[in-house]
């Protein structure tokens, strides 16, 4: 599995609907990949933080930024491991 294979299915793989096969994949990947473990990781912790804020008080150009980042991890090459960051 490549990165860019890996972000495609992040969240079939936080909501348990990856197959075994493409599961172990992902898994082997991480591994290997600290730029991966730290995507993983911080999708999580923006999931978890986002869950908190109700959507009525999400300002709506700090949530197209955020979606924009999220879409740059999967069109964006990942030699380096250097993705998009939110602008502040």
């Amino acid at each position: 599995m490549i990165c860019e294979q890996l972000v495609e299915l992040v969240t079939d793989y936080l909501d348990g609907a990856l197959d075994p096969d493409v599961r172990a994949g992902f898994d082997a990947h991480l591994l290997e990949c600290d730029g991966c473990v730290n995507y993983l990781d911080q999708f999580r912790s923006t999931i978890s933080t986002l869950g908190r804020v109700p959507s009525d008080q999400l300002d709506e150009g700090f949530r197209e930024r955020l979606l924009d980042t999220f879409r740059g991890w999967t069109t964006t090459p990942d030699q380096d491991h250097d993705r998009p960051q939110p602008d502040p």
